[in-house]
């Protein structure tokens, strides 16, 4: 059994490939916009993001905001087919320049986070997409986040994460379950 089979969507990939209208929120780090299996998405970035551009082949940042672009949005032909070719992704990069070599793991603040967050709402993003580690989360950023996280949830985002930091979790008041990753 794949990946793709493990998580059952094949079958939603044989039905849609998504809509262009539907926006998804890339909250990462840059992406290689020219990659041959990004040619045909529906690539927009927000004006002002730091870090925007990908000018070093050996960034981690860069390399993993593209592959993660490619799994969403990237050729369905491609090593890993996207899930939502047709929808609309709108590049919010929060990560810095991340060299191989020196094997560090690209993070971002939780005031660049919330920021980001805020961003892609207001830009119209109706699901964000984040895989990101938070520096060292303190009582009032947690509030923070919580309070941009719960707006979130308040304009119907929403927001599938990948959790690597243990420190940040997030868990929305009142719920049976939670629709988050965090």
């Amino acid at each position: 059994m794949n990946s793709l089979q493990l998580v059952r969507l094949p079958s939603l990939m044989q039905r849609t490939s998504g809509r262009s209208d539907i926006v998804i929120g890339l909250i990462d780090g840059p992406v290689a916009q020219t990659h041959p299996d990004l040619a045909d998405a529906k690539l927009r970035e927000l004006a002002g993001a730091s870090a925007s551009a990908c000018l070093q082949t050996d960034d981690m940042a860069c390399r993993h905001g593209t592959f993660v672009a490619g799994i969403l949005c990237g050729a369905r032909q491609s090593a890993a087919p996207a899930i939502c070719p047709d929808c609309t992704l709108l590049v919010r990069p929060i990560f810095g320049a991340a060299p191989a070599e020196m094997g560090e793991i690209p993070s971002a603040t939780p005031e660049e986070l919330a920021a980001a967050i805020l961003e892609c709402i207001a830009a119209g993003a109706s699901v964000l997409n984040l895989s990101v580690a938070v520096i060292s989360p303190s009582g009032k950023s947690e509030r923070m986040l919580e309070e941009v996280l719960n707006h979130a949830l308040s304009r119907g985002v929403l927001i599938v994460a990948a959790r690597h930091d243990q420190q940040f979790r997030y868990h929305p008041p009142s719920m049976g379950h939670s629709r988050y990753g965090l």
